[in-house]
C-alpha cells in the first residue's frame, strides 16, 4: 500500500477474485520451435534419402578396393567412425534404451546403422521435437544434441569423400547424379 492510497478494510466475507488464474509455468508443446533446429521429417529425409545413397556409393568403391592396398585401412577407420556417428544419432533419438547390437561386418553395419537411426527418428514425437523445454525444468532440449549428432554424420561423410576420390576420381559425378531432374527434357533443335 502506498501512502497516497485510501486504506482498504478487509470484509468479513471474502469474495473470490473474478480474474482467471494465470500459470507462469511453461508448457512444452506451447513453446516456440527453435529456428536453428530443422524438423524431424527433414532429418529423416536427409539421413534416409540423401546420406544413405551417398554412403552406399562411397562404400561400393571401398568394397572394390583390395584388402592389401595401403588406402584400405584409413578408409575402413573412417567408415567405422561414420557408423559410430550414425549410431549416436539413433541413441540420442531413442527414448527407451533397448539392447540392439549392430552386425560386425562393415558392409552390413553401415546399412543397419542407417536403418536403425531412421527407425529411431521416426519414433520421435514430431509435435514436441525442436521445441524449447520449459524454463522451469532447467533442462536442455533433446533436439539440440540430436542435430549435433546429425551434423557429425554429415561431417564424417564429407571427410570420407576425398579419401574415396583418391581411388575413384569419378565419384563426384555419381554422388551428384539425380541432383537436378528436368521435368521436360531439353529439345534437340535450337531455341533461338
Amino acid at each position: 500500500m502506498l501512502a497516497t492510497e485510501e486504506p482498504v478494510t478487509p470484509s468479513d466475507d471474502p469474495q473470490p477474485e473474478a480474474s482467471a488464474h494465470v500459470s507462469l509455468q511453461e508448457q512444452w508443446s506451447g513453446n516456440e520451435r527453435m529456428r536453428h533446429i530443422p524438423s524431424i521429417s527433414w532429418m529423416i529425409q536427409k539421413l534416409d534419402g540423401d546420406l544413405r545413397h551417398r554412403i552406399e556409393k562411397l562404400h561400393a568403391v571401398y568394397a572394390a578396393l583390395a584388402g592389401n592396398d595401403p588406402r584400405h585401412a584409413p578408409i575402413e577407420h573412417e567408415l567405422r567412425a561414420l557408423c559410430r556417428a550414425i549410431d549416436r544419432v539413433a541413441d540420442v533419438a531413442r527414448r527407451p534404451r533397448g539392447n540392439n547390437h549392430p552386425p560386425a561386418d562393415l558392409a552390413n553395419r553401415v546399412s543397419w546403422s542407417i536403418s536403425h537411426a531412421v527407425t529411431m527418428l521416426k519414433e520421435a514425437d514430431a509435435d514436441t521435437f525442436g521445441r524449447r523445454f520449459p524454463f522451469q525444468t532447467f533442462e536442455r532440449s533433446n533436439a539440440e544434441p540430436l542435430w549435433a549428432a546429425m551434423l557429425n554424420v554429415i561431417d564424417h561423410v564429407h571427410r570420407l569423400v576425398p579419401r574415396i576420390r583418391e581411388i575413384d576420381p569419378g565419384i563426384d559425378e555419381r554422388l551428384y547424379e539425380g541432383l537436378v531432374v528436368l521435368n521436360e527434357p531439353l529439345r534437340r533443335e535450337p531455341m533461338a
